[in-house]
Parts: structure tokens; sequence; C-alpha cells
């Protein structure tokens, strides 16, 4: 464990060793052979995990409620129980070769915090509430950020349940087998702030030697889908310029890909995470083509430009090849600009403790971006070991998950007790 200054001797701190214990109880629950864990949205896992939250937050003294859509929340009643409360939470359900820290660590903290000022005897004005998000990651059902979103009034409720997995099971069936009512509306409750305390999951801080990333907003992105359309053909009689073959077109477009995103400098991503072709045989040319090419940019000049540039690029290709297909956007979550007042009050918490600190983008979406539509939100960042996440081998230093919850209680203190 890494020694971190935190000069401040006289202000309650969280108990790191109990938030590493609970995290690694967490991380039983569906844990993999390779150190990480698999607890899907709305599995028997993931209802386990919730669960063992749940035992922790009654014994803590805190009410627990569970909504129409699967979002927990855990409430320490304030000093006025009646005005909005101050939220955090993140999600207990992971990827399925996931790690022990994204998501688990933002709700563990924050019971952290709601404990931690519940033994030292203080009580802010406003009550506080740590929330457990449904379907965040969007690998079981299609839809990341799904209990955020509908909260949020982004996503309807009747859309979240019609979801459904590779099995046929909805996300309407999976509540309702694990005993969660899907009867009424999702509510929102009256909000003044919402704080989300998150590994990195990239590179950055732990490359600059920073304790803490106070994150100022989550960058924009966007995915697309291209189809090429060509005739399937024997790979052996069939000569090369009679051949109608989709993969001259990958082959065109790659590089001019990567070309145009090296171009809008280095806070540009492309990735090209699927490749796929029918009928998939290795002596045919392939007579159907689809990739995926996901484009992400903090500034939103150059990612609408990547964007155009992208879609002129493929359609030129298909021209040039003459083959029919297209390319079009799947999904797209705008750039979100957090609010000052709740980055300040992570910014100041940070002054305070005395840890390192850099002001950053997120380059990944969080439940954080829904929230952030309808209430004042920002979000806490703390190292993750080599950038690495959504893997088995996601690590984090104990100490700086540590000094990230210290900043989240502060943060949250100071916005719950004005």
């Amino acid at each position: 464990m890494s020694a971190i200054a935190d000069p401040v001797d006289n202000a309650v701190r969280i108990d790191g060793g109990r938030l590493w214990s609970r995290l690694m109880a967490m991380a039983q629950i569906g844990a993999t052979p390779q150190g990480g864990c698999n607890r899907q949205a709305l599995t028997d896992g993931d209802f386990s995990g919730r669960e063992l939250l749940r035992g922790w937050a009654e014994a803590a003294g805190c009410r627990v409620r569970v909504d129409a859509v699967g979002n927990l929340f855990v409430r320490r009643a304030g000093r006025d129980d009646s005005l909005p409360v101050v939220m955090t939470g993140s999600h207990l359900d992971t990827q399925p070769t996931g790690g022990k820290f994204d998501g688990v660590y933002g709700v563990i903290a924050g019971l952290e915090v709601l404990q931690r000022l519940h033994e030292a005897g203080v009580a802010p004005l406003h009550s506080m509430e740590v929330v457990v998000w449904c379907n965040e990651e969007g690998c079981r059902f299609p839809m990341a950020m799904m209990g955020s979103a509908v909260w949020s009034g982004r996503l309807p409720l009747d859309a979240a349940y019609a979801l459904t997995d590779r099995t046929g099971r909805s996300v309407k069936d999976e509540l309702e087998r694990l005993g969660i009512a899907t009867r009424g509306a999702v509510t929102r409750q009256p909000v003044k702030a919402a704080l989300e305390v998150h590994i990195e999951q990239g590179p950055v801080l732990e490359q600059r030697a920073k304790t803490i990333g106070v994150v100022t907003g989550v960058q924009h992105m966007s995915r697309h889908e291209v189809i090429v359309e060509g005739q399937e053909a024997h790979a052996g009689p069939t000569p090369m310029d009679m051949r109608r073959d989709p993969i001259r077109v990958l082959a065109d477009v790659l590089p001019a890909l990567y070309a145009a995103a090296r171009d809008r400098g280095s806070d540009a991503r492309l990735t090209v995470g699927i490749i796929e072709t029918l009928p998939g045989s290795p002596n045919t040319v392939p007579g159907h083509l689809r990739f995926t090419v996901d484009v992400r940019h903090p500034q939103i000049d150059p990612y609408t430009e990547l964007r155009g540039e992208i879609e002129s690029v493929v359609r030129a290709a298909l021209r040039r090849h003459s083959l029919k297909g297209d390319i079009r956007c799947v999904w797209e979550a705008p750039g979100v600009r957090f609010d000052t007042a709740c980055v300040d009050a992570v910014r100041a918490a940070t002054v305070a403790l005395g840890y390192d600190a850099m002001d950053m983008v997120s380059g990944a979406g969080h439940d954080s971006c829904n929230t952030a539509a309808v209430v004042p939100t920002s979000m806490i960042f703390v190292p993750c070991a080599g950038g690495l996440s959504h893997n088995e081998a996601e690590s984090a230093d104990p100490a700086h998950l540590e000094a990230g919850a210290n900043v989240l209680l502060h943060a949250m203190l100071a916005l719950a007790s004005a």
C-alpha cells in the first residue's frame, strides 16, 4: 500500500480497512478463475451482491428501497429529511470478465461515507443516499446505463422492460423473477447534488502520479455500424478481379479511419470493435460484412469532423468498389459538462485533504452522464493499475481507493450542510 499525504488531522475519515474488506467480500460473488468478477445485471449473482449491500446498509441504520426498474437506494436521514438529498453511487453489475472495482467501488465508498458519518455522530442538514443503478454495463441487456436513463427520464420504462438477453429473457421478466415490483412509474426524488467516485479506467492519473482526478465532464462519443453487401463465391476458382468482395472495402477504410483519428490529435479515440463476415467460411468469399466504429473526442468540433470524415471514407469506398452498403449511427452520447458547484466541492475537498490532483475529462460513459441531465453532478477518479478495466486483472491501490472515498465524504458533507 502506497503512502499518501493526508494533513487534515481532525476531519472525519472513512475506514479504509473496512472499505477494502467489503470490496473483497463483494468480489467473491461471481468470482472468476482469473481473479475477476462475472456478476451481470439481474442474474442471481447480481441479486446476491445487492442483498449483501442491503445487509450492510441496514446494519448501519440506513433505509433501503428499490424502484420499478431495479435501482436500489440506501438513505441516511439528515436533520431535515424533507430537503433534496445529496446522492452518490454507481453500479454492482459487471462485464462477463469484469474486475473487482469498476462501479462497485463507487457503491461501497458511498456506503462507507454514510456509515462513518453515522459513527462520528455527524448529521448534515440534507439527507444522503447511495444508489445502485441497474444494468449499467449493458452487456447482458443491450442498453448501457439503463437504470439511470429511466430514472432521469431519458429512457421510457416500457422500453427498458422490453430489452431482452440472448436467451429471450426480458428485463421485466428478470426483475419479477427476483421479486422486484414492476407496477407503477419510476419516480425521481428531489436531489440537490449527485457525486460518483470511480476508478479512472485509463492510465492518465497513474502516468502523472496523481491521486485524484477532478472530473469536469465526459467526452462526446458515438457508435456506428457499417454494412457491406458482396457476393459469395468459391475461394479457389473465382479470379480476384471478378469477385464482389466486401473485405476490399474494409481494407481501404481501416487505414483512412486511423489516419483521420490521428489528424484530430492525441485526444481522439477510434475503435473498430466488431468485424463479422457471412457465411464465415475460410474457402468462401464473404457475401456480407459488418463492422463497428466507436468514435470519441472531448471537443465538439474535432468530434464532429471525425464523424463526418468516417462517413465520407466509408461511402467513397463503397462507390469505388461498386458495392451496396452504408454506415449508420446506432448510439450517441453527447459530451457532458459537470456542474460547477459540484466540481468545486470535489476540488475543495481534494485541496483540504492535501492530495495531488488534476482536472480531467472522462473518456468513458458513466451513470453520471444521465444524472447530469437532470440534477447537478460531478465525478471523482482514482488511478487503476495500468489503466486496465473491463478485465479480470483490474487492480487498484487500497490507499488510492481510501483517498477517493475521503474526497467523496468531504465533498458530500459540504454539499449536504448548506
